[in-house]
């Protein structure tokens, strides 16, 4: 569990890439610390575990569907990434409840400076703006951000300096893709209100005042 609060950038290394898999070896001083082999990582808001450790570099090894859903495949040697250790059950929630468990990819539209901030317009999919609300939370490569507006098919948010100095999210382009994780409150309420049970499961209770009677209760 993260909170979208971004405690490094660190750098992408070396990559070995296999056909729909690859290992990321990343520099990251600050949250090696006190990291061991296992801990979970977000990388760009993506949950991955630290295979090895050395130094001031640790691998993570990432299998295909993380691959197929998220945009790791962008990133080559020299790329700054976003970097966020699992959250201390003693910890400050300054985020929202981040799972590093990406929904989809979205794409920079534009950026606009507006005073000390920056809006960022990011364009994606029908399946990822069913979930985004105005003034909801978003997460954009690990960075745990607050809607702004809502659109059919495109959302903004508004940057402060802060945050743009600590993150990657005002170096990117117009075009570029970003990770975006949904509010997970939402999704888990969706599933519950659409949930239906197998016609097998749809038995009446056999618990009734005969039931009760007959076993002492009353």
């Amino acid at each position: 569990m993260f909170t979208g609060i971004i405690e490094e950038v660190g750098t992408l290394l070396a990559t070995r890439k296999a056909s729909k898999s690859e290992s990321l070896t990343i520099e990251a001083p600050y949250v090696l610390q006190d990291a061991k082999v296992g801990d979970s990582i977000a990388v760009n808001g993506i949950c991955l575990t630290a295979t090895s450790i050395s130094g001031n570099t640790f691998t993570a090894d990432v299998m295909a569907e993380t691959m197929r859903r998220t945009s790791l495949g962008t990133l080559h040697t020299g790329s700054k990434v976003n970097l966020e250790r699992a959250m201390a059950a003693g910890g400050r929630f300054g985020g929202h409840i981040v799972s590093g468990h990406i929904d989809g990819t979205g794409a920079i539209a534009n950026m606009e400076r507006e005073e000390n901030a920056v809006w960022v317009t990011v364009e994606t999919t029908p399946q990822i703006m069913k979930y985004i609300i105005e003034k909801g939370s978003i997460a954009i490569d690990g960075i745990s951000l607050t809607v702004a507006t809502v659109s059919t098919d495109r959302f903004q948010v508004s940057i402060i300096p802060h945050t743009g100095q600590e993150t990657t999210l005002l170096t990117k382009k117009a075009g570029d893709i970003v990770n975006l994780e949904n509010d997970v409150i939402g999704k888990y309420v969706e599933h519950l209100l659409h949930f239906k049970e197998p016609d097998n499961k749809k038995q009446s209770s056999k618990v009734d005042m005969g039931f009760l009677a007959e076993h002492g209760f009353l």
